[in-house]
């Protein structure tokens, strides 16, 4: 059944225990630890972040079923996971995907979301271990009904579109490997893929790699549509430490309609929740500006201010340029950056009620 407009919130699962980072880091680590540990780094910081459903076990199904119900009774129709391949362990293959595979895979309500993935590709990698990752993507998800697809193809979305090209070793190499990952898919029954890019990969500081033209590299490599990952990417502001939500929002706003107008393919906006990586800093240091995590934040994010986006977006939306009326979410649950749609211990429900007050509330199926 097609919706008016597609809510499609990004889902970090770093918040389960996996081999790898327990190798690195201790058994049993998640990411709520290190958001425990955050501390105030100005007057009047708010740290740390303490989620009003306290430290879930997201490879758990029961609380993926509470986390389903939560965004689908609030107007979100989908989670695209962050999905990791190959980060440098010695056993190659996928990481953090136990939030997916164990937990919203096997909950008895999964059906409520759809979900779909964007890979993460922080790291490079070479066409033979592609073809093994896709392999595993197309056997591994494609087969369920709910696998988001997106004008009739099923969404896989790209961080790095960068990175992607330098691991395969060019342009050309790149639209190669994605026919490659075309064909498979159709060979194995699900029809077409929707190639969604990250337009953080396709900015001109990346130019070396993906061309003067990003249109160029879009039509030759096949990509279907654009969207946004977090406003950060785009923020320009040499303020420091904070910057108001408000005036990141606004500026958020008048790049809709640029890259709406830049791109040769549909643009999906993006709306962000907040901005602060200050938990992923050494917190025994003075917060200073530096490359990522010593960044800006985000302050005054308040649940008004988020559905006051929120509100411009679906206006953007209504226009009726951007087809299907599909928007991205940072993040549901971002916590050690600030961005996080779960409930907290001063809004409560509140960002989530801001997406159902906007988009309306989805009954069960």
């Amino acid at each position: 059944m097609s919706k008016p407009y597609e809510v499609a919130v990004y889902y970090f699962p770093q918040w389960h225990a996996d081999p790898q980072n327990e190798q690195k880091y201790g058994e049993g680590w998640s990411e709520w630890r290190g958001l425990k540990l955050a501390k105030p780094r100005f007057p009047g910081h708010q740290q740390p972040k303490t989620p009003l459903w306290g430290d879930l076990d997201e490879a758990d199904p029961a609380v993926s079923e509470k986390q389903i119900n939560a965004a689908a009774d609030h107007g979100i129709t989908g989670f695209i996971y962050d999905w990791y391949w190959d980060m440098g362990s010695a056993k190659q293959g996928p990481f953090l995907h136990r939030a997916l595979e164990e937990g919203y895979l096997q909950a008895a309500n999964m059906n409520r979301l759809n979900f779909s993935l964007m890979w993460a590709n922080h790291n490079e990698v070479t066409r033979e271990r592609f073809e093994v990752m896709t392999d595993y993507i197309v056997e591994q998800y494609f087969a369920y009904p709910n696998y988001w697809s997106v004008n009739d193809g099923l969404y896989f979305s790209i961080y790095e579109m960068h990175t992607l090209i330098r691991g395969l070793g060019g342009i050309e190499e790149t639209k190669e490997a994605l026919e490659s990952f075309r064909e498979k898919t159709k060979a194995a029954g699900f029809g077409k893929l929707h190639l969604n890019a990250v337009e953080w990969g396709l900015q001109a500081e990346h130019r070396e790699l993906i061309g003067d033209d990003p249109n160029l590299l879009i039509r030759k490599v096949g990509i279907d549509s654009v969207t946004s990952y977090v406003w950060f990417h785009n923020e320009a502001s040499v303020e420091f430490p904070v910057i108001p939500f408000g005036r990141v929002a606004e500026e958020a706003k008048q790049l809709w309609s640029v890259f709406r107008d830049k791109f040769a393919v549909p643009y999906y906006p993006n709306a962000t929740m907040g901005w602060d990586p200050s938990p992923r800093t050494d917190q025994t240091k003075n917060y200073t500006i530096g490359p990522y995590p010593d960044t800006v934040i985000y302050v005054d994010n308040t649940p008004a201010a988020f559905q006051k986006s929120l509100q411009q977006i679906k206006a953007f939306l209504d226009e009726g340029q951007t087809q299907p009326k599909i928007l991205t979410i940072y993040a549901w649950n971002e916590w050690t950056e600030g961005g996080y749609l779960e409930p907290d211990t001063v809004h409560g429900m509140g960002y989530l009620e801001a997406i159902r007050n906007v988009f309306g509330h989805r009954p069960a199926e």
